[in-house]
């Protein structure tokens, strides 16, 4: 408890982990391991980059990964960790606690003090992330290039524990720049063309919401105009899409792109439209190596393993394309929200469950 409170008054918001890393550096050399930080940070614009540490198995041993990032979303206020009757942490101001993702941070450290000063049943590979928060920023900038792992584990889902998420979205943003024509809207409004009034129409024909059961698409923000007197001649939308089913997102995207250019053209405004993939979606088969594993892990403990889809990302995504990897449900609650909590005893759960997987990750080989 005392390394997950300690993290968590390091502030490290997103692009800002410099504070963060130094401490993990500093805490996994003291337990006498070697720590590479990558030069990531100029490409995410972070001030810190990715690092990566080893923990040497035995000849021959599987080597596996755990993964943690180091940032957090933006806080309203500093962080002071309160401890309720009940064993509850929280930050005693309306902000975040820093849970996501510090719970992880502090079980992977735990797990490197254990197997850094005794034998360990297999190779452990340890990767804290930049700029989780930021689309998986730091994940995506990281070589993969550098990981021995043959399966991964990722500690990153604010849901009860026992749950493995073995099927995440894909997922893609974009943004819509309508272009019109400003005029004064008490004396000429017939010569404007109101890029607002465009994107409104283009709102108004575009599906949102969830599209089915593993399809979500959202309007996230809209800014544009200069005053009320004035025909907007700009406008920006930042919309979204993702879901489980990679083909589907991409034909959503398209479609939410036509949308937006047919009430362009209809309003006799231009529209630039931005679309990027921000992760690739994956789904695991429950009879893969890191899905057995965690499940054994898991059942040992007393827990039943619960197998379930993400509708977010997370740096499980991204690590796909080196290993199969599963994001790993650590036992934090509401993520993102001022009310962020979680227990000294699901820390305490969580730790039991990554040493499970690294001693059942040697019996799946």
């Amino acid at each position: 408890m005392e390394d997950f409170v300690w993290l968590c008054e390091i502030e490290s918001p997103s692009l800002h982990e410099r504070a963060m890393a130094d401490a993990v550096t500093a805490d996994l050399r003291a337990a006498g391991l070697e720590v590479h930080e990558d030069s990531t940070g100029a490409e995410t614009g972070s001030d810190a980059g990715n690092l990566l540490a080893r923990i040497p198995g035995p000849e021959g041993a599987a080597v596996i990964l755990l993964c943690a990032h180091l940032d957090t979303v933006p806080l309203d206020a500093p962080v002071e960790v309160q401890r309720d009757d009940s064993g509850v942490l929280s930050n005693r101001h309306e902000a975040i606690l820093g849970a996501d993702n510090k719970a992880a941070v502090a079980v992977l450290l735990a797990v490197a003090r254990r197997f850094a000063a005794s034998a360990v049943p297999v190779g452990v590979e340890l990767l804290f992330t930049t700029a989780e928060e930021r689309a998986l920023a730091g994940a995506k900038a990281f070589d993969l290039g550098l990981l021995e792992a043959e399966m991964g584990f990722v500690l990153d889902h604010a849901t009860p524990l026992g749950e493995l998420l073995v099927a995440a979205p894909t997922y893609y943003r974009l943004v819509a720049d309508f272009h019109g024509h400003a005029a004064h809207a008490g004396i000429r409004p017939e010569d404007g063309r109101n890029a607002i009034a465009a994107a409104a129409a283009a709102l108004a024909e575009m599906p949102l919401g969830r599209l089915d059961p593993g399809t979500t698409a959202n309007v996230g923000v809209v800014h544009g105009g200069t005053a009320g007197n004035v025909v907007a001649e700009r406008c920006r939308l930042e919309l979204e899409t993702r879901s489980l089913d990679h083909e589907r997102a991409a034909e959503v995207a398209r479609d939410m792109v036509d949308r937006l250019t047919d009430a362009a053209g209809h309003a006799e405004c231009d529209v630039e439209t931005v679309v990027e993939e921000g992760f690739r979606g994956y789904r695991l088969p429950a009879a893969s190596p890191p899905v057995q594993a965690a499940s054994a892990a898991l059942e040992a403990l007393g827990l039943t393993p619960s197998l379930l889809a993400s509708g977010g990302g997370s740096d499980a995504n991204v690590l796909q394309a080196s290993m199969p990897c599963l994001n790993v449900a650590n036992g934090t609650e509401r993520n993102h929200e001022p009310g962020e909590q979680v227990s000294v005893a699901a820390l305490e759960l969580s730790l039991d469950v990554a040493l499970g997987i690294v001693h059942q990750a040697a019996r799946s080989r």
